[in-house]
């Protein structure tokens, strides 16, 4: 198929393309690189730098390339900064994919996958999270999403759309040519790695006394390839014949992890002394995201190679010490 990767030059896009690229795939990736790098991007895809505000120019590329499918990276991610500019993530967010999604129906694009994301689920009531359970976020980053969910049907309605929205829970590790490289960086992991190399003093753990066996907020973690391959089932799954679909999938392990978990974890991963200082929560984090991700399994096969959390880290600190610098060294 010919696939447009909106925000195909970031952690998670790039991923994806690569494994497109290596199932056979044609990819055309846009990315304005305001947060993505151009070294992240395969040769064998094509890179067109733009943003999803200019509508002209999205129109321009829709109108040169007979795409088959869109799969949808681009957004602004940070649960934190969504609570200080709320503004930016809807427009970033939900303002952006109406754009790209009315260009898919103006041009006859029928199969879109859509980067989700827990935070649609605030603080769940029960644990793990089915994708039934109800939809409250608790930060502007999970609304803006939702709002994105809730056009989707409206879209499969009126236009016939085929659509696989996939809610990730914590995207973590690398594979050997493509990390988690952010600036400034805000993820646990990475963020704990720098403190192992002695890039930057400590971690700062915001929130010791949420009702968590230790007090830190606890997270799902999934391996960035095992993300990929399931956008490629998803794909898979929208291409097949009959009635446009409406798919809704977790994407996580099940398991759940504190911080103060995850720095042990990373201390006998790097062997090194990481230092760690308490500070308040942030507005809008839940206490417990932990996700079922029985339906994607059953549904579609999918099956994790990379489960097991040290695993995760090992491969992002093995990046990270062949790339100290990133996509910039």
């Amino acid at each position: 198929m010919k696939v447009l990767v909106t925000g195909g030059a970031g952690y998670i896009g790039s991923v994806v393309c690569a494994q497109l690229i290596a199932a056979g795939h044609d990819v055309v990736v846009y990315d304005d690189l305001s947060k993505g790098h151009k070294r992240a991007v395969s040769p064998k895809a094509e890179l067109i730098l733009g943003n999803l505000e200019d509508r002209a120019g999205l129109r321009d590329i829709f109108q040169k390339y007979k795409f088959d499918a869109v799969m949808h990276f681009a957004a602004s991610i940070e649960a934190g900064e969504s609570m200080k500019s709320p503004g930016r993530y809807f427009r970033n967010n939900t303002a952006a994919a109406i754009a790209l999604l009315e260009q898919l129906s103006e041009h006859g694009v029928s199969r879109f996958v859509f980067s989700s994301t827990a935070a649609l689920y605030g603080n769940p009531e029960r644990s793990p999270i089915v994708e039934t359970d109800a939809l409250q976020p608790t930060n502007v980053y999970g609304e803006s999403k939702l709002l994105v969910e809730r056009m989707l049907p409206w879209f499969h309605r009126i236009h016939g759309l085929s659509y696989a929205s996939l809610r990730y829970f914590n995207a973590a590790g690398a594979t050997a040519e493509l990390g988690e490289m952010h600036s400034p960086e805000t993820h646990l992991i990475p963020i704990l790695l720098q403190v192992a190399a002695g890039r930057r003093e400590s971690l700062t753990v915001f929130g010791t006394d949420y009702e968590t066996p230790d007090g830190t907020c606890v997270r799902d973690y999934v391996h960035v390839s095992d993300l990929a391959s399931a956008h490629l089932l998803a794909l898979n799954a929208l291409a097949t014949e009959g009635q446009p679909k409406q798919l809704i999938y977790n994407l996580g392990n099940g398991r759940g992890f504190s911080v103060r978990q995850v720095i042990e974890i990373a201390r006998k991963v790097t062997a090194c002394t990481i230092a760690s200082v308490d500070a308040a929560r942030r507005p809008g984090d839940p206490a417990i995201l932990v996700a079922s991700s029985e339906k994607i399994r059953r549904d579609l096969g999918w099956n994790p190679q990379y489960s097991e959390l040290d695993v995760m880290v090992s491969s992002a600190w093995n990046w990270f010490q062949h790339h100290p610098q990133g996509y910039e060294d």
